[in-house]
């Protein structure tokens, strides 16, 4: 009983990517995983990072790592995408064994399913589909990256890219002449732009959302609650700040190429952490949309990280009821429960306490301008990958901090406290008192 309770599916998670995370670090310090002398904590940053399909990198992955390296990368990359769970309950599948339970109640609580029942086909469905989704993505890169690269290396660098942007990752490597450029290369290019643009989008709406939609097709008003708001609150928070971003930071490009930056970057921010501009020239105002942008993430039960855009929804619902007036927090004629509200509130305190605290410290460590440290940590958080340029320069310090929120954005804030929390059998209901506030 007491090993039943100590083994908690939160717990097996974050068991399961932290065994993940150290195998990963070992093998990347193996002499020919890399073209350089790799110390632990770089390894360990590095196999974070894409573990939780981050992005954040502390080498150039293209000319640093050997194409061992690279494979060990890609392999975190995608079990870290799809989930330890998930990858699991394949190679049990493909052995034979019965999963029971345990195994189905794990499966649920990985990917943020509602329905127990039917987690099995669930499964196979995000196998399935994100094979297809992949192997079409790097269908459609290929023709620009064999132009570019050549035959073999431009099949190898599409189907890593495709890996990388459906996994939300932002991994490249292009091996451009200027390191750490990521796809700035094809900043002009339509089919690169929008393919990874499409990669990221479906990668960070969640397989439990593209499940609905397969089972009730176009017809939204059948959409389960959590589907609506999914797809809803995506389009605002790609098309509003694409629009921002045309006017008011991307002016020195002009007519298609503006627009195709301006989308470009709206959706990278989604956690994916590949970018088409250098962020050097964007304003601070610009770089407080992207913190914003960065730390609400995708979708529950997808490739994404950050606080997720659900728990923005409940919070603009919450928000919404207050200012009507009303008893209860509704949203697209559902009354969203109280617990789900205040499950939403602490995920928001915990994500903005760490993401400020973090950034602070690395400003006073690394005497670097706050808003950039700010940056870093809601990349780091939110699983974004994209960087103002100084992650390779942090200290020691300040790398750990920045594996710890890489870390936490993975695996869930919630699920982080309850596997240390745990549980409370007895609870007493007190005596019920109001607070003014406000």
């Amino acid at each position: 009983m007491k090993k039943q309770k100590f083994l908690s599916s939160q717990r097996v998670i974050i068991f399961s990517f932290s065994a993940m995370i150290l195998l990963g670090a070992l093998l990347l310090m193996l002499p020919f995983a890399s073209r350089g002398n790799t110390s632990f904590l770089d390894a360990l940053f590095t196999a974070t990072s894409a573990s939780c399909v981050t992005g954040l990198v502390v080498f150039d992955t293209a000319s640093y790592f050997t194409v061992f390296g690279k494979t060990v990368i890609i392999v975190l990359i995608q079990i870290g995408g799809m989930g330890v769970i998930t990858m699991a309950m394949l190679l049990a599948k493909l052995s034979g064994k019965k999963v029971g339970l345990k195994g189905k109640s794990l499966m649920q609580d990985s990917i943020s399913a509602p329905r127990f029942g039917k987690i099995l086909s669930l499964t196979g469905f995000i196998i399935l589909t994100t094979l297809i989704i992949e192997l079409s993505g790097a269908v459609l890169l290929m023709y620009p990256m064999i132009n570019k690269y050549g035959l073999l290396k431009g099949i190898c660098y599409s189907l890593f890219h495709s890996v990388s942007a459906f996994c939300n990752a932002g991994f490249d490597i292009l091996g451009n002449k200027a390191p750490f450029s990521s796809l700035c290369i094809f900043g002009n290019n339509v089919i690169v732009n929008v393919t990874i643009m499409l990669l990221i989008i479906i990668g960070g709406i969640g397989f439990v959302t593209w499940d609905d939609v397969k089972n009730h097709k176009f017809h939204f008003s059948k959409y389960r609650m959590q589907t609506k708001a999914v797809l809803v609150f995506t389009l605002f928070l790609i098309f509003i700040p694409a629009i921002f971003f045309y006017i008011f930071e991307f002016s020195k490009l002009t007519g298609a190429n503006r627009v195709l930056a301006s989308l470009f970057q709206s959706v990278t921010l989604r956690t994916a952490g590949f970018n088409t501009v250098s962020f050097g020239d964007i304003s601070e105002s610009g770089k407080l949309v992207m913190i914003f942008l960065m730390l609400i993430g995708g979708s529950s039960g997808s490739t994404a990280g950050g606080m997720k855009v659900t728990t923005f929804a409940v919070m603009v619902a919450a928000v919404f009821s207050v200012f009507k007036r009303k008893k209860s927090n509704e949203m697209f004629g559902r009354r969203i429960p109280d617990e789900t509200v205040k499950n939403a509130l602490s995920i928001v305190s915990l994500y903005l306490t760490l993401f400020i605290l973090g950034g602070i410290f690395i400003s006073v460590a690394e005497d670097l301008p706050l808003i950039d440290c700010l940056f870093e940590t809601a990349s780091a958080i939110g699983t974004v990958g994209l960087t103002v340029g100084i992650t390779a320069s942090l200290s020691s310090a300040s790398k750990i901090i920045i594996i710890a929120l890489m870390f936490l954005g993975r695996v869930g804030g919630l699920t982080l406290v309850f596997a240390t929390v745990g549980q409370s059998n007895k609870e007493a209901l007190l005596p019920s008192e109001n607070i003014i506030v406000g």
